[in-house]
């Protein structure tokens, strides 16, 4: 497991657009996860320990954008053939166990991932209303620690965004495990 902190994030930009396969068989573009009031586009990945501490806030605060009008979607970038534990079957298993409500997509050439600039898992990625990056961070303050219970930092920039079209003026970057890019 190698830390590794994200860039500055590429704020004001574009989101890429993307149609990936999900762990429910479909294929989905980010017309199709994007919501009325914003999107949250997650890097994450099945065995990185940072992924691991934070998915059952990620679900908590995903779902609760949900009610508020914000699509959602998890992206999954890692080399499935240097990490089996990151394949698609076992994405699958860890988005039921862990009842999520967003698609989980897999990122076979890496592209997604490339273009958005991340560099870790988990990263965290909030759109306006016409897809323009507008936060690129951390869930929270609470690291991967699973019984954090301070402020939601992502779900506060999210509403943020929907009221003043700009995400915070602070934003911290994530922190995690470096993606497993292929060779």
């Amino acid at each position: 497991m190698a830390l590794t902190t994200m860039p500055p994030p590429p704020l004001g930009q574009a989101a890429p657009d993307f149609a990936l396969t999900g762990t429910d068989g479909r294929t989905h573009t980010l017309g199709d996860v994007s919501g009325p009031s914003g999107t949250v586009i997650m890097v994450i990945c099945n065995h990185c320990p940072y992924v691991v501490g934070v998915i059952e806030r990620v679900v908590a605060d995903i779902e609760t954008l949900q009610a508020e009008g914000f699509g959602a979607a998890a992206i999954m970038p890692n080399d499935t053939d240097a990490y089996p534990a990151d394949s698609f079957e076992n994405m699958g298993l860890f988005a039921r166990r862990h009842g999520f409500t967003f698609p989980y997509l897999i990122d076979p050439t890496q592209a997604v991932a490339r273009a958005l600039g991340a560099v870790c898992t988990p990263e965290f990625y909030g759109l306006d209303a016409g897809g323009a990056i507008r936060y690129a961070g951390r869930l929270d303050a609470g690291g991967r620690d699973p019984g954090y219970q301070g402020p939601r930092e992502l779900v506060a920039a999210m509403r943020r965004i929907a009221q003043t079209g700009d995400g915070p003026a602070e934003q911290h970057p994530s922190m995690g495990c470096s993606i497993k890019w292929r060779a």
